[in-house]
């Protein structure tokens, strides 16, 4: 049997994992790949190939770069290469009509969260924000909405007290590129069958901004804890240091059983930096301050002297 003949479609991180297990799916034969063009980055600007257009290059596979998908000539190009299936992860850009019914088994996508819920852009942050006990990652065959397609497999993962951000996306992103390769064959070959997503059930994941970060220290620190975990490493949870305007970024933190008025500190020593919160207080071991590097409590304490009884601000709704 002739191996089955897919486009990839994805641009970051989240989508290399994938990428290179199709690669390895000896029953599935990536026939081109799809990414967002070349972008700049750095101090010069200079542009940079996506993660994904640096695996396909080395694998030597076709790239296409549109900058938008419903271009004619692109899509012209993406029938010439006759794919069986489209497989799609964080790619970028909502596909139009005309590319969802080119292939004969369409096109899947692989989605971060157990839809229907957390559809959007920042489904990884979102539960973690929200204080979800796990989450996981979808394969959907897709339609004209946003992440609304019917649900083809789903696996779970627990959120662990030591995830971030950064942490599950990198889990998630093998479990989907695990499960991916699983379901398209099974798929093709009739034996699953698409369910509706319950639409009731739909919780939004939007995109998540640079002022997201801010801290409001009248919150329940768990919920301050949640926001540091889920913004590292971007934008990261901060707040102001007393008295001055820069910017303090926390990296990592724990709760505890503390209590005082909100944003005062209440101990600063090498045992971490512990700030009250609306109910309980949070000890900071890993913080930033703004155009600094990272660095533990005890050695940001060696430079900047803090005292219980001072009060972290709150920043700007617009930091700079």
């Amino acid at each position: 049997m002739a191996a089955l003949q897919i486009i990839f479609m994805g641009t970051p991180e989240l989508a290399v994992a994938s990428l290179e297990t199709l690669l390895r799916a000896p029953a599935l034969k990536v026939v081109g790949v799809v990414t967002q063009p070349d972008r700049p980055k750095g101090r010069e600007l200079k542009l940079q190939p996506s993660p994904v257009k640096e695996i396909a290059a080395r694998a030597g596979l076709p790239v296409l770069q549109p900058e938008k998908a419903r271009d004619e000539n692109f899509i012209a190009e993406l029938r010439r290469l006759q794919p069986d299936l489209i497989a799609v992860a964080a790619f970028g850009q909502i596909l139009p009509k005309s590319i969802l019914e080119l292939p004969r088994f369409g096109c899947v996508n692989v989605h971060t969260s157990l839809l229907p819920k957390y559809r959007g852009a920042a489904p990884i942050q979102w539960a973690i924000l929200n204080d979800e006990p796990e989450t996981g990652v979808t394969i959907m065959k897709m339609n004209a909405g946003l992440d609304t397609g019917d649900i083809l497999t789903q696996r779970a993962t627990p959120i662990r007290s030591d995830d971030n951000a950064e942490t599950l996306h990198d889990r998630l992103a093998q479990i989907g590129a695990e499960l991916l390769v699983q379901t398209i064959p099974d798929y093709v070959a009739g034996k699953i069958t698409p369910r509706p997503q319950p639409s009731e059930l739909a919780t939004h994941a939007p995109k998540i901004r640079k002022q997201d970060g801010r801290i409001d220290w009248r919150l329940p620190a768990r919920a301050v804890w949640n926001r540091v975990r889920a913004f590292t490493p971007w934008p990261r949870a901060f707040t102001c240091l007393p008295a001055e305007p820069q910017l303090l970024k926390i990296w990592q933190a724990e709760v505890v059983l503390r209590s005082g008025p909100s944003g005062e500190i209440l101990s600063a020593d090498k045992a971490g930096i512990v700030i009250a919160c609306g109910q309980g207080a949070l000890r900071v071991f890993t913080l930033q301050r703004e155009g600094g590097r990272r660095m533990s409590a005890q050695e940001f304490l060696a430079g900047h002297a803090l005292k219980p009884g001072q009060r972290v601000a709150f920043p700007p709704e617009q930091p700079t």
